[in-house]
């Protein structure tokens, strides 16, 4: 019964599970991209990021590497054919983003969680993709301007970052900046485990 998942139907346990491999396939490589291979969000944000909290010298080496094997992920499983370059690779990817994030939104709809009042394991997922997309501020922001015109995954963010995260809407901490420390890395662990996806190509 401790299970966050106690209280689901069959049927809402096999949707999560579809909207699980949703997120992998459709959200995923467009927010390994954003983080890991747009130049100016990688260079000005996730570099410094991921080495100021990586020891010297992997700090040199390791942003690096997980930056081209999150591209050689997007090339393996959307590079083919019709979608030859990269430039096309990315318009579909993003496309693909876009239209989860829609999908993700219609179901949501007015609840305050996807099954109702209390949180699940789809909750969670959903949180770990939506969050760092939706709180990073990126110098280039395709992703997270899309994600702003959907009012209610904007709102389920706030409300999970308020409730369990103590994060104010503004991203200010009411316990000072240890605690706003904490929940920049707690977020930054979030990223770890999307970006820790890539290892399974």
């Amino acid at each position: 019964k401790y299970n966050a998942d106690y209280e689901l139907s069959a049927k809402q346990g096999a949707d999560t599970l579809a909207y699980i491999a949703l997120l992998e396939e459709k959200l995923l490589p467009a927010l390994l991209h954003t983080f890991w291979i747009e130049a100016e969000n990688y260079c000005s944000v996730t570099k410094p990021w991921f080495a100021s909290r990586i020891a010297f010298p992997l700090s040199l080496y390791l942003p690096g590497k997980m930056s081209r094997e999150a591209l050689n992920r997007i090339l393996l499983t959307k590079g083919g054919p019709p979608l030859y370059s990269l430039t096309e690779v990315e318009a579909q990817i993003y496309r693909d983003a876009k239209e989860c994030l829609n999908l993700l939104s219609k179901r949501l709809g007015t609840s305050q969680f996807f099954f109702g009042d209390m949180p699940t394991t789809l909750d969670a997922f959903v949180f770990g993709f939506l969050a760092p997309i939706y709180k990073v501020c990126f110098p280039r922001v395709q992703l997270q301007e899309h994600l702003k015109q959907l009012p209610n995954l904007c709102r389920f963010c706030d409300d999970i970052l308020t409730c369990y995260f103590r994060l104010t809407v503004s991203g200010h901490s009411p316990a000072g900046q240890d605690t706003a420390d904490a929940n920049l890395q707690k977020l930054t662990q979030l990223v770890n485990k999307e970006s820790n996806l890539i290892e399974k190509v």
